[in-house]
């Protein structure tokens, strides 16, 4: 087992943000039934409505698999730094520092191509880390 990458890490996240969209489609189709009206992006509870998705997709996935589907995908893992499984705190606080580490031009991922463990914001913060195991022993 290997440190994920940059690149595996933001092919994982293409995986399941294309995941997250079609969670939000399919969940918004009964509340614009209901509404009767779609929502403006900038509403402010359809953005309650994406970062409830986001946080439950995420955490869950990572607290009980210990992976998402896109990170399964690209053969990546998230153990603690222990190698235990995160417990839920750990999960919650990976998915908010992840949410900031975009704020400042992605920062927080590009963080990883300077850190000596190769750990970005949200690994280090949450106590957590990425790694990759291939499926093929030569790869």
């Amino acid at each position: 087992m290997t440190p994920a990458s940059l690149p595996r890490r933001l092919g994982a996240i293409l995986y399941d943000g294309i995941l997250i969209f079609a969670l939000v489609f399919a969940t918004s189709i009964p509340i614009v039934a209901v509404r009767g009206d779609v929502f403006e992006p900038y509403d402010p509870a359809y953005r309650a409505i994406v970062l409830t998705i986001a946080y439950l997709f995420f955490v869950g996935f990572w607290f009980r698999y210990g992976r998402t589907l896109g990170m399964q995908s690209w053969g990546l893992h998230i153990e603690t730094t222990g190698g235990g499984r995160p417990s839920i705190g750990q999960c919650t606080i990976r998915y908010l520092i992840a949410l900031l580490s975009w704020v400042p031009f992605g920062l927080g991922y590009w963080w990883q191509l300077f850190d000596r463990e190769s750990l970005t914001w949200h690994d280090r913060l949450s106590g957590t880390r990425l790694l990759y195991t291939p499926k093929n022993p030569e790869d």
